[in-house]
């Protein structure tokens, strides 16, 4: 019988554990600050000196990929809707190999430091400065849920302060942050994966040790109708379904990978093109490993609760709070392992908070500051520092304001899609399309953008009806209380619209692939209608034939190739200058371009 568990489990030993967390990760950015001479330019702080090799670049993609978000939110939804979320690992394979093999050689070849500088290369000023607005309040806003949900869910199972948490992970995240530049964002990057994935193993072993062995957890999940993987239901409406995890799922990350400035910054700051491709390949790697240890723990979790829900028990207030409520049903009698978890969920946390701060400060100096102000490296320096600083203290205040936003996981995907969708459209336009132009590119990003903020918020208004949202069923018989809670599904407003029950009931992960495909499609027509196919594009601006032939031909064109293209060999794995600048010039471009 499985007994309700007060709040108040975090011990001196876990607060040891998790302090000690927190320390190594000050120090290590403390350490970048001065080694190597410390972060004396924009480069150095902001790009690392262009210097990463591929193994760390992979474990930050990682880390700051797989936040608390994935550490909380993943087993809950293993727990409440079965294993159909681990098809996520076809989404991750597509969207690495569209990011690597089509977004990045474009972006290395150009070597940016502000993914939107690409827009005001390839369309113009406005554009950029649209892109950055839009990241800006998408980075914000996904920074303050990672950053308070945690918090709340850690708070209320195991009693740890929710301010202070809050507050101290912002101020040590903000530290090494501002010291250290990208080169600790990265090394603590690393650090903290680490640290996520013995969090879990640690959940893992134990549960397997308290069920008897992995047979009998993936029995009672094949009972439960917990090992449902596939699920070929078309209709767009349902929640998740292998199209909508596959498709959608592909579409969302594509737009935090392909275009977001928190994960291009990561893997242009690698030495080389080959090392930059190298390092998203190993991530998705590790991304496939914390992946299969997320939905393990909501198996675990299945297998032990299974006679006794604590949501219907109201052991838990809500689903973002189950596994830490699991970590103190099996952990809790072992001295520090309740914090090494809380450990492993402030790990995500940090790990992406420092990403965004970093990308925050370099989109503000590049799109913002050094277009209009004539400064020295060294003060770009300062103000890169400044800038870190400054968003630091903005994230933590934002923090507040996720409470109203939902369930954490499914919060954090809805706000990439709204947002990620349009821009990875706007790209996507820019990259592949040469007769787009940046009429028809403004007016598609507008289209796309207002078509997906419109469906989220009518998402919010009227909630989809229950049937497509209830959790798979969930037994009492094992709880040893007096009092069951009784759920009650309110789906609001009796007179519903139409649209609330078909457009608003879209699955929150096609709107992603919605806001994208809107942006694509109105652009493509208003730059025909607008004569796009009339004006001469920069090359290296393009997806070129010589980006997809240079990966298939052992890194050497064919001769008659390299005519066609004026195109020198290119050499994987090598900062050839003349492959990462490589001149085609239409006849509209000089030689003296201020872009080459």
């Amino acid at each position: 019988m499985i007994t309700c568990r007060k709040i108040g489990g975090f011990s001196v030993w876990d607060y040891v554990v998790f302090g000690l967390m927190l320390l190594i990760s000050a120090v290590i950015g403390i350490y970048y600050a001065f080694a190597g001479g410390g972060q004396r330019s924009r480069e150095a702080f902001l790009m690392g000196g262009r210097s990463m090799s591929a193994l760390p670049v992979a474990l930050s993609l990682t880390a700051s990929f797989m936040s608390a978000v994935t550490v909380l939110g993943t087993p809950a939804e293993v727990y409440q809707f079965g294993s159909m979320f681990s098809l996520f690992a076809f989404s991750y394979a597509l969207m690495v190999v569209i990011s690597a093999e089509i977004f990045l050689p474009v972006f290395y070849r150009l070597k940016i430091t502000s993914t939107y500088e690409y827009l005001e290369m390839r369309f113009n000023k406005q554009l950029r400065l649209c892109g950055t607005a839009l990241f800006i309040i998408l980075t914000v806003l996904y920074t303050g849920i990672v950053i308070y949900a945690p918090a709340l869910a850690l708070y209320q199972v195991t009693g740890i302060h929710l301010w202070g948490a809050v507050i101290g992970t912002g101020i040590v995240c903000t530290f090494y942050c501002t010291l250290g530049g990208l080169k600790a964002v990265i090394w603590t990057d690393v650090f903290q994966a680490t640290i996520m994935i013995a969090g879990f193993l640690s959940v893992i072993i134990r549960g397997v040790i308290v069920q008897d062995g992995i047979g009998n957890i993936i029995k009672d999940a094949d009972h439960g109708k917990r090992l449902n993987f596939w699920d070929f239901n078309p209709d767009p409406l349902q929640r998740h379904t292998f199209w909508t995890i596959v498709i959608g799922g592909t579409f969302t990350w594509l737009g935090i990978y392909a275009v977001n400035q928190s994960q291009v910054q990561r893997y242009l700051s690698c030495k080389s093109r080959f090392q930059a491709k190298l390092s998203l390949y190993l991530n998705l790697v590790g991304l496939w490993i914390i992946l299969a240890c997320a939905v393990l723990c909501g198996l675990v979790m299945y297998s032990v609760f299974k006679d006794c829900d604590p949501l219907k028990a109201k052991c838990v207030k809500a689903s973002d709070q189950l596994i830490p409520y699991l970590v103190l049903e099996i952990l809790g009698g072992f001295p520090g392992m309740t914090g090494l978890f809380v450990a492993c969920a402030y790990s995500g946390t940090l790990s992406t908070v420092s990403s965004s701060i970093n990308a925050l400060a370099a989109v503000t100096v590049e799109d913002l500051v050094k277009p209009y102000f004539v400064l020295t490296e060294a003060k770009l320096s300062w103000i890169s520092m400044g800038m870190s600083l400054f968003y630091g203290g903005v994230c933590i205040a934002m923090a507040a304001l996720a409470s109203v936003l939902g369930g954490l996981l499914q919060a954090a995907l809805t706000i990439f899609g709204m947002i990620g969708g349009p821009l990875l459209g706007l790209f996507s336009l820019g990259v592949l399309f040469p007769f787009v132009n940046a009429l028809g590119a403004f007016i598609g990003l507008i289209f796309g953008f207002v078509f997906t903020l419109w469906i989220g918020i009518g998402a919010q208004i009227y909630k989809p009806l229950p049937e497509r949202t209830l959790p798979l069923n969930f037994t009492i018989t094992g709880c040893n209380i007096s009092s069951l809670s009784t759920e009650v599904y309110d789906i609001g407003n009796i007179d519903r619209p139409a649209l609330a029950n078909s457009l608003y009931s879209l699955s929150y992960l096609y709107l992603s692939p919605v806001g994208t495909l809107i942006t694509i499609g109105v652009g493509i027509v208003i730059s025909l209608l607008a004569g796009g196919l009339k004006q001469n594009v920069d090359k290296k601006l393009l997806l070129g034939k010589e980006d997809l032939l240079c990966n298939f031909s052992g890194g050497k064109l064919k001769q008659e190739d390299k005519k066609v293209l004026n195109c020198p060999p290119c050499k994987e794995g090598t900062d050839n200058p003349a492959f990462n600048h490589i001149e085609m010039m239409t006849d509209s471009k000089k030689p003296n371009d201020t872009y080459l």
